[in-house]
């Protein structure tokens, strides 16, 4: 299955609320997010995977990107909460990890980067602003790294 295959939502799209829990239990909400900052929605496929784990280590070594007073990361997968919370340990992931476990995918498939052969997302970014609409998108297939080089400039055109 490659990026293209997939229907992700578009820029210009209302993402769709979610509630979901954290690598510590807690349960977070785009709604609530975004009633407060604007928000960058990072689906990986599989933690302690070599890319997503690049990918993860990016964020945390550059969080001056991802999280200030005006924006929150949350980055999304279909492994269960533990093991992201082992994961996050590992690492040091010090923001949300959460984990769309059950119902299966649901929230990865609303956001439309669900990948049905493995049951884990596809590389989907979004930037999703107060409104919950979504301002910028990236999605790269599987094997294939994310670029975030224009995340900065997209933030700063909420603006």
């Amino acid at each position: 299955m490659t990026a293209s295959s997939l229907t992700p939502l578009a820029v210009g799209e209302v993402a769709p609320d979610f509630t979901l829990r954290d690598q510590n239990g807690v349960e977070v909400s785009l709604a609530g997010l975004t009633a407060e900052k604007n928000v960058v929605v990072v689906f990986y496929p599989f933690a302690f995977s070599g890319i997503c784990t690049g990918e993860l280590d990016e964020i945390r070594d550059h969080l001056e990107r991802f999280v200030s007073d005006d924006l929150q990361v949350v980055c999304v997968s279909t492994d269960p909460m533990f093991s992201l919370r082992a994961w996050a340990d590992i690492q040091g992931y010090f923001f949300p990890l959460l984990s769309d476990h059950w119902p299966h995918g649901a929230v990865t498939e609303a956001f439309g980067v669900l990948n049905r052969a493995t049951g884990a997302p596809v590389r989907g970014t979004f930037l999703v602003d107060r409104d919950r609409v979504v301002r910028w998108t990236l999605v790269n297939g599987p094997g294939e790294k994310r670029d975030f080089s224009e995340l900065p400039s997209q933030v700063a055109a909420l603006s």
